[in-house]
């Protein structure tokens, strides 16, 4: 799949919300204006009007124009817009365009958990396969792993990057969810994913929209045991996250380690079930114990309606790994990508104060305690600190002071300094805004080195959600309105002219680097469920297949390969931030903002002085505690 497959003219290729922004690029030579028309399916004209020269657009290496059809309301399917002598992708426009993406993101989850059969009947037909890591031949299993031994992390120069560490030993860490398109499981990846589902959750019940995410609403074997199913899922995380505790009487006791992965590389496709490697656990970390006790910390506080016993273990797990951080403040993961087929992702972070933030953020809000907020006031990411917790490049799992300021920000406490938190959020969607309007494709991403980073689709959605927390903060339409753009963005509005969702989209991506969704290398095996993101592109072409891309324009460092690693795996970090996306997206309906509800309620029920007509105006703020 090739940009010169796709038309020149690149729309969301699911559709526009019924009253929401609505923009497509138009590819072509053109310096003046073009005309334009919008064909409905019947083939009639609904709309038409002018093109908005851009001029070339260096991150896609394409000259554009912008074509804007916002008045357009008319729900229907089958929508194309026409211009320059060429046609669009078909779309549609309506009030429900998101809620399906809200779940298929968030099943993806289940295909992604280790430890258990995966049920054809729950994930779909031909993704049903055995349970992996269960200590069943051929697996070793993830039942009693031992710590990886001495000298195993040495480097062909003779460095050892673990300096002789090893433990004498075993865990039982079945369970949780595999990274990416390997078997390893990473408990910083895995910390940004369970959070961000937690997160979307908490932000259902501020919203009133939490049913929607209730028990039954996803297709998971725990529908029907009374718990909202999204917390079902992030359990299953959870739960493992607990077991990677280095037990007491250990060095190191206390702290997290960093992963569980197999001793080398396994070839594509490999079931997890088929997976013959030994396993082993890599030495605790500063990151990996930080990321446990921030979502620990989080998750005790959402599951405490529903399971007090879980709410007060996960409580005292976050409190005893915090407290092991501290013992251990610079602990770190290295770069094992230095070691030959090292079979994991390393996961390194020289820089740990951001997940001390994040840690004590959530364990003030659970708690609100004074000593975890005299800690975020000493840290070098704090408000006014001499570290930005906001990048235009967005957040990840290793950058996640934007997170924690995020939940600071949204999440209700009595923390003094909360008006000037929310306050920074909106500065920081501000920018973002700004950097969106110089963009003709209307991604709200502009790097400051003008290159793509790995997982560019998961930094352009945390993009997204700091633009949706200030929609939540100020209730002023110009977010959701930079949300929906930018999401445009992901599901066609690009340089490659495809939809980076599964299954969501005339061309949609579907052969994502995994070691089970490899249709492509066996016809038995299927291809990634829908609702799974791509990375997307990434200026670095690491791998193979992309290497030949090297040089591109940002946006077309892109090939849909399942040899492409370094361009189109899947992640649960990538994911997550996509589930987080598409349920504030579902959230919206129709996609009128207040303004909007508060003409129409005004229209129907005239002012009198008992009941006054009010509306928010432009750029208003609630207030520290709105």
């Amino acid at each position: 799949m090739t940009s010169q497959d796709a038309p020149r003219v690149r729309v969301n290729q699911v559709g526009y919300l019924t009253h929401g922004p609505k923009a497509a690029t138009l590819v072509t030579d053109a310096t003046e204006p073009v005309a334009w028309r919008l064909l409905d399916a019947d083939g009639a004209v609904a709309a038409t009007g002018e093109s908005a020269p851009r001029g070339h657009d260096a991150s896609a290496g394409l000259d554009v124009h912008v074509i804007a059809f916002d008045e357009v309301t008319a729900p229907g399917t089958g929508y194309v817009l026409n211009a320059d002598d060429a046609t669009s992708d078909p779309f549609a426009i309506g009030a429900d365009l998101y809620d399906d993406l809200r779940v298929e993101s968030l099943v993806v989850f289940y295909g992604q958990r280790s430890g258990i059969a995966i049920e054809e009947d729950l994930l779909g037909d031909g993704y049903g396969r055995a349970a992996g890591h269960v200590d069943v031949e051929p697996n070793r299993g993830d039942g009693a792993v031992p710590c990886l031994p001495a000298g195993h992390a040495t480097t062909a120069d003779g460095v050892d990057l673990y300096e002789g560490w090893t433990g004498d030993y075993t865990l039982d860490v079945t369970g949780g969810w595999y990274d990416a398109g390997d078997q390893g499981k990473y408990v910083v990846n895995g910390g940004i994913a369970v959070a961000q589902l937690l997160g979307l959750y908490e932000r259902a019940l501020r919203t009133g929209s939490a049913d929607a995410l209730g028990d039954g609403s996803l297709r998971i074997p725990e529908r029907g045991n009374g718990v909202p199913d999204l917390l079902d899922e992030a359990r299953w995380e959870l739960e493992w996250m607990l077991r990677m505790v280095v037990p007491d009487g250990q060095p190191h006791a206390g702290l997290a380690h960093h992963k569980v992965s197999d001793e080398r590389w396994v070839p594509l496709p490999t079931l997890p079930a088929d997976d013959p490697q030994p396993r082993f656990l890599h030495r605790p970390s500063t990151a990996a114990t930080l990321n446990l006790a921030a979502v620990a910390a989080q998750g005790s506080r959402v599951f405490a309606p529903h399971d007090a016993d879980l709410a007060e273990r996960l409580l005292a797990a976050a409190r005893a790994a915090y407290d092991a951080a501290a013992e251990h403040p610079v602990l770190l993961a290295p770069d094992t990508n230095t070691l030959e087929n090292a079979g994991s992702g390393p996961y390194d972070d020289v820089d740990v104060d951001d997940d001390r933030l994040w840690a004590a953020a959530e364990l003030y809000l659970t708690t609100g305690e004074d000593r975890y907020a005299a800690d975020l006031r000493a840290n070098p990411y704090r408000l006014g600190g001499e570290r930005p917790a906001f990048r235009p490049e967005g957040f990840d799992w290793n950058h996640v002071a934007a997170w924690a300021r995020l939940q600071l920000a949204t999440v209700e406490s009595a923390l003094p300094e909360r008006s000037l938190v929310r306050a920074s959020v909106v500065d920081a969607a501000d920018a973002l805004v700004e950097q969106q309007a110089t963009q003709p494709f209307g991604l709200p991403y502009v790097p400051t080195s003008g290159r793509y980073d790995w997982g560019s689709n998961g930094l352009i959605l945390n993009n997204l959600a700091i633009l949706a927390a200030a929609h939540e903060i100020t209730r002023d339409d110009r977010y959701r309105d930079a949300v929906l753009g930018g999401v445009d963005y992901v599901l066609g509005r690009n340089a490659m002219g495809v939809s980076y969702v599964t299954g969501f989209g005339t061309r949609d991506v579907r052969n994502q680097h995994s070691r089970w969704y490899a249709h492509a290398l066996d016809p038995a095996l299927p291809h990634p469920p829908r609702g799974t993101v791509s990375g997307g592109p990434n200026s670095d072409c690491p791998d193979p297949v992309s290497a030949e891309l090297a040089g591109s324009p940002a946006q077309r460092c892109f090939v849909d390969d399942v040899h492409a690693y370094g361009v189109n795996e899947m992640t649960i970090n990538w994911n997550s931030a996509l589930a987080w996306v598409a349920s504030y997206l579902a959230g919206l309906g129709d996609g009128r903002g207040p303004r909007e509800v508060a003409a129409d309620a005004a229209a129907a029920t005239p002012a009198t002085p008992e009941s006054p007509a009010t509306s928010a105006t432009d750029g208003e703020r609630v207030d520290a505690e709105g």
